[in-house]
């Protein structure tokens, strides 16, 4: 069987190592020496100037909100992961959903604008397959109206737009390291931010808020790191290179059996950007194609290959949001129409020619 993706995993003995100075420390959790370690060798290679690392990638989203008092209505997209509309919805917020642009699969900048009410604080894009959303037009509105800006760059790990990190665009930025990511610790995230202010008050707040061991300035959760899996992040971040150079091998060799198929799409590299290739999405035109995107997704899976229909169904049409106006298919007919033509091929740094050249063969009968 063959998997949209396969982890990153740390060598074995290395990582032993490691948890046996944990087990001498006896010092497991709670702002410890790995995890110092991890925040700063990550702000170093990310290129950034503060990350707070939390246990998983959504604590985060839900953080950011808080750390800048968001309430009302924030403009955001249906075609994402459940955990980008959940993190405002957590937060007391309503999510207004908005379309995206067929050629990034991020928001679209015209439809934001539209959409924006007396109520609206915030907008909360998503760098989709590790794209760049259109950052320049998205500040130019969030300067304009006084909106603050968070990105869900979950997909973004590494990504960087003329030699910048995309993860210093808006007021924060966060990134997940789920075991299904480019770079993974197993579980976990963190939090971009641009000032050592923002910083401090993120480190308060996933640590139910305490300043020092008896003042308490913030209604804050709990969502840090522990050693165990910031060790095994130290360990991943020494490979993440040579992984993303071979997936980016694999994208090339994608591009070039697929690009000639009546009804397959793709997205191709974009000049200036630094991509992580962390997803292959083809969108299938079943009409020049010949058969449906279930159908070819349905054909794959019975010669072993799993692909993910990312990202379908939208989570304008899950049951929570759907009687949001704003979650009408009319208004979001290109996220609607990519939902139900996306598959994202598999793409790691374990996939094998062989395995490749099978996909690319099943894809072209």
């Amino acid at each position: 069987m063959t998997t949209v993706t396969s982890p990153l995993l740390p060598p074995l003995d290395d990582f032993h190592s490691l948890l046996e100075e944990i087990w001498d420390k006896r010092w497991i959790t709670n702002n410890g020496s790995f995890h110092q370690k991890l925040e700063k060798a990550l702000a170093e290679y990310l290129g950034v100037k503060y990350l707070s690392l939390f246990t998983n990638g959504t604590l985060p989203l839900i953080t950011a909100l808080q750390a800048l008092h968001i309430t009302g209505e924030v403009i955001t997209s249906p075609y994402s992961f459940v955990a980008t509309t959940h993190a405002i919805w957590w937060n007391g917020c309503n999510p207004v959903f908005v379309d995206i642009e067929e050629n990034t699969c991020g928001m679209d900048p015209k439809k934001i604008e539209a959409a924006i009410t007396p109520r609206t604080t915030a907008i909360m894009p998503v760098h989709c397959y590790g794209i760049p959303c259109n950052t320049d037009r998205i500040q130019t509105i969030a300067d304009r109206y006084g909106l603050k800006i968070i990105y869900d760059a979950a997909h973004a790990f590494g990504v960087h737009r003329d030699d910048h990190s995309i993860l210093t665009c808006g007021d924060m930025s966060t990134l997940s390291f789920h075991a299904t990511k480019v770079y993974n610790t197993v579980e976990g995230g963190a939090l971009i931010v641009n000032d050592k202010e923002a910083k401090q008050r993120i480190d308060y707040l996933k640590n139910f808020g305490f300043a020092n061991e008896t003042e308490v300035v913030a209604p804050g959760i709990n969502s840090k790191m522990d050693e165990i899996r910031a060790a095994y992040g130290l360990l991943n971040l020494q490979q993440v290179d040579a992984a993303i150079e071979k997936r980016k091998h694999i994208a090339t060799r994608y591009r070039g059996a697929l690009h000639d198929i009546p009804g397959i799409r793709f997205f191709n590299d974009i000049p200036g950007i630094r991509h992580n290739y962390g997803y292959f999405p083809i969108f299938v035109n079943a009409r020049e194609y010949g058969i449906s995107r279930d159908e070819l997704y349905l054909k794959l899976q019975k010669h072993g290959i799993y692909g993910r229909r990312y990202f379908y169904p939208l989570i304008s049409t899950f049951s929570t949001y759907r009687g949001l106006t704003s979650a009408n298919p009319e208004n979001l007919p290109i996220a609607t129409r990519l939902a139900n033509e996306v598959i994202c091929l598999p793409i790691h740094h374990e996939l094998t020619e062989e395995v490749q050249e099978k996909i690319i063969s099943l894809i072209k009968r």
